[in-house]
């Protein structure tokens, strides 16, 4: 091989992936040669629109895949939260990096909380999950759509003259860009579950590259997998992409795994929220089993009732 080549999206927090992700090549194989082949995608385009209205599966994944396919990369560094459950069987996952900050954070100017937030008060977020989660907490609030890398996003947010009381970002992007200081306050899970896989970087490549899956594989974090495997099992098990209300968390203890999951009505009236646990070597079964149990409790019908405004 004569060089590595990582296919990255052009933004700052995608570039410090990238760049993390060489960085620990590097550490194992300090003569391996990486070039990173930067690749615009839908969802960097696309910036007039919120999310779920410019496309379900992959808005920020099907350009860095179809570079894959061609041979014009090796690899893809992907935000596994963006990444669809569902991928075509002549890619592969060849690692899972260990786990950032799983939870979201508000950020406001004025240094608001969620319970100080004023009355009425309007908070930024393009995710129907956030959403979701915020008026079940505080019915009072409004949302407005918010897009854009997170350097445009907290400039909006800082705005004296700008519609926003307070955004929500993830934390993880936030510290990966050394943007802790920007936090009024980390959400607790209580009031916000994590979007399936948020806060985890993964590396995919073509399934048949054994070479480049070989070297991946030395990245990979056991305990983040598991998680997220039982976080996407859920996710996938209801058929809800990455853009409608369900939300999941995982945690490892020993050789046990805990999952909880949440499927949310969007007005934040209706929220249906299953736990349960089972060892690590069954995280996907973990997954599957609580999706139907959501399922059971209402969630197909909640879903259901989404998918023509906001397709998976």
């Amino acid at each position: 091989m004569t060089a590595l080549r990582i296919g990255t999206r052009r933004s700052v927090l995608a570039l410090w992936q990238s760049d993390h992700v060489r960085d620990q090549l590097q550490l194992v194989y300090p003569d391996l040669i990486i070039e990173l082949v930067h690749i615009t995608t839908t969802g960097d385009r696309v910036l007039d629109k919120p999310l779920p209205e410019i496309g379900g599966k992959g808005v920020f994944t099907q350009e860095l895949e179809a570079a894959l396919r061609t041979g014009e990369i090796d690899l893809a560094v992907h935000s596994l939260k963006d990444l669809p459950t569902e991928m075509p069987s002549e890619f592969a996952l060849a690692a899972v990096l260990q786990r950032g900050n799983p939870f979201d954070a508000l950020v406001s100017r004025a240094g608001y909380t969620l319970i100080t937030l004023p009355q009425g008060a309007t908070v930024g977020t393009s995710s129907l999950r956030r959403r979701a989660q915020l008026l079940a907490y505080r019915p009072d609030l409004k949302t407005e759509t918010l897009r854009g890398n997170v350097d445009t996003r907290l400039r909006k947010a800082y705005d004296p003259d700008g519609p926003y009381d307070a955004i929500v970002l993830a934390v993880a992007g936030l510290e990966r860009l050394n943007r802790h200081d920007a936090i009024s306050e980390v959400l607790h899970t209580d009031v916000m579950l994590p979007a399936p896989g948020q806060g985890a970087i993964t590396i995919q490549c073509r399934a048949s590259d054994e070479q480049t899956r070989s070297l991946v594989v030395k990245l990979n974090d056991y305990a983040s997998q598991a998680a997220v495997t039982a976080e996407r099992a859920f996710l996938q098990r209801l058929d809800a992409g990455c853009r409608l209300p369900v939300s999941a968390w995982a945690t490892l203890s020993g050789e046990t795994l805990r999952l909880i999951g949440r499927v949310s009505g969007l007005d934040g009236t209706c929220a249906i929220t299953v736990r349960g646990e089972a060892p690590t070597a069954e995280a996907a079964k973990l997954g599957v089993r609580l999706a139907d149990e959501a399922s059971a409790q209402g969630a197909a019908e909640l879903l259901a009732a989404l998918r023509g405004d906001y397709p998976v």
